[in-house]
């Protein structure tokens, strides 16, 4: 503790010679806080020893998070954060402000120009964006936006990207994050996961030293060869890189967003042994350990705030890109992994949406405080740049987000009649419980999702019903229809695609087309 107080007076000196020589106040410098976007991939609900529902559950028994618990009992917990089913739509969300349904990468990307939409025996699927979110207007079946990281660097920030990237398919500008507004990008490029998480198996690439397409991870090849897991090489590269912003006395962003815990499922062996001895089967303590993992290197990055004196100007925040996989069926239960939600990753279920999220920002955020309020992944986009102190900014996209820094000062604050949407106009490719071409509205305490395949819909009253086992579009017909219109509104105003019908050639209708 003496070494972290010396380096907060040796940094609070630093501040006051910067202000004497610039002229700029000391408390005005501290107005531009650092800012950790943690961001974890494939990461359920559940997968965490930290309970974001009402009670403990099993799997909050099951998992080793420590570190979570920590920022926790730093910070505050949201109950009821979403994210896209799939990734691309969320990071694309982040990087813009802009719902999926609007900006058009409404599956996972991948290659220029290739739609990765598994076929259909009934529905054609829509030209969606499959070239993701780009920095220009001139890249084909692309989103053109004004990204968040450029604009944190054009306000003085060191913007580090380390880890997946995954918003931008392969030879276009946005498979590299540095044209993207990154100072520093490690390890980020096109796919979305990785061949290996093993450095023995030079994390996916062929050769030693090289890069395989698509799926080898780039920039690391100091580990090529290493016992070292992935998860660990990023956690040191993103402190190296944290180190060169506060050489350049720069506020930095990183977005640390990690491949974890993302398939292919391998044994991290820092912790995999616990989970062993613990009466897990082999697949789940691969699981579990490359959540402890992720865990590990959230602590490794609070503990550098720690170490440098940085601790209380800077916001740490956490999410998942989607729910958790439950599909692969790792213990031979299918779609149960994410319990009590129903489903998990690429459904419309809360078990494919609902994900872990929490802030922490000293002397802001109440310690040890609870959220229920809705809030999506776009939100991140107007609440980063509030948190940076910026305002004066321009974009050239219509931002849907809404910043929840209110919501941080009142962590009484009750779920709101905020209305939030969805749109998945394509088939992933696993089947599953709430699986396929849906639209989807979240109003309060109710839930409809429209199926594009049958037209049919299902309404649930999410607080009394959060595992979606009871559709009530028959008992509450009104409610269905009310909330129906809504979405349909919502989607033509966006100019949200749709997929097709093979049979007639012809788009679904949409969905308060329908009589439910």
């Amino acid at each position: 503790m003496k070494k972290i107080e010396t380096m907060k007076v040796v940094h609070a000196v630093l501040f006051s010679i910067l202000a004497s020589c610039t002229g700029i106040a000391a408390d005005e410098t501290e107005k531009q806080p650092n800012i950790i976007l943690f961001l974890v991939d494939d990461m359920g609900w559940q997968d965490t020893s930290v309970p974001f529902w009402t009670e403990e559950s099993a799997f909050n028994r099951r998992y080793h998070t420590p570190e979570m618990e920590r920022m926790a009992a730093e910070g505050m917990l949201f109950t009821q954060a979403y994210a896209a089913s799939v990734c691309s739509p969320t990071r694309v969300s982040l990087m813009s402000g802009m719902n999926a349904a609007r900006h058009g990468v409404t599956n996972w990307t991948l290659r220029r120009n290739a739609s990765v939409d598994a076929p259909h025996d009934i529905l054609g699927f829509p030209d969606w964006n499959v070239n993701g979110l780009q920095p220009v207007d001139s890249i084909e079946r692309s989103v053109q936006a004004s990204l968040l990281p450029q604009i944190l660097q054009d306000n003085g920030y060191f913007t580090i990207h380390c880890g997946k990237a995954h918003f931008g398919a392969m030879e276009t500008p946005a498979a590299n994050p540095e044209n993207c507004g990154f100072d520093v990008n490690i390890a980020g490029h096109a796919a979305g996961g990785p061949g290996s998480f093993l450095g023995t198996e030079n994390f996916g690439n062929s050769e030693k030293g090289g890069h395989t397409l698509p799926w080898g991870v780039p920039g690391l090849e100091s580990y090529h060869g290493d016992s070292l897991f992935l998860t660990e090489a990023l956690t040191r590269e993103a402190r190296k890189a944290m180190d060169k912003a506060l050489a350049a006395n720069k506020p930095f962003y990183l977005y640390m967003s990690h491949y974890a815990v993302h398939v292919p499922l391998h044994a991290d062996p820092r912790f995999y042994q616990k989970y062993i001895d613990g009466g897990l089967p082999e697949s789940e303590a691969r699981y579990a350990s490359m959540l402890e993992g992720m865990d590990k290197s959230l602590g490794d990055l609070m503990d550098y705030l720690e170490e440098n004196g940085l601790t209380e100007n800077t916001i740490v925040l956490f999410m998942s890109d989607n729910g958790g996989l439950s599909v692969s069926a790792r213990a031979g239960q299918p779609h149960t992994h994410n319990r009590p939600l129903n489903s998990g990753k690429g459904s419309a279920y809360e078990g494919g949406i609902r994900v872990p999220m929490m802030v922490k920002w000293p002397e802001k955020v109440k310690p040890a405080s609870k959220n229920d309020a809705l809030v999506i992944i776009e939100d991140f986009f107007p609440t980063l740049l509030e948190m940076a102190g910026i305002t004066n900014y321009e974009t050239v996209q219509t931002v849907d987000g809404e910043s929840f820094v209110p919501l941080l000062a009142n962590p009484e604050t009750k779920p709101s009649s905020r209305r939030l949407f969805w749109h998945f106009p394509n088939n992933w490719g696993p089947t599953g419980p709430g699986i396929g071409a849906s639209s989807t509205i979240r109003s309060g305490d109710w839930k409809l999702i429209y199926y594009y395949e049958d037209q049919q819909a299902e309404l649930f009253n999410i607080p009394g019903d959060i595992g979606e086992q009871h559709n009530l579009i028959q008992k509450y017909p009104q409610k269905a229809t009310e909330m129906a219109k809504q979405l349909g509104s919502y989607l033509r105003s966006v100019n949200a695609q749709r997929p097709f019908l093979k049979a007639t050639g012809k788009p679904v209708p949409w969905p308060d087309e329908v009589l439910f």
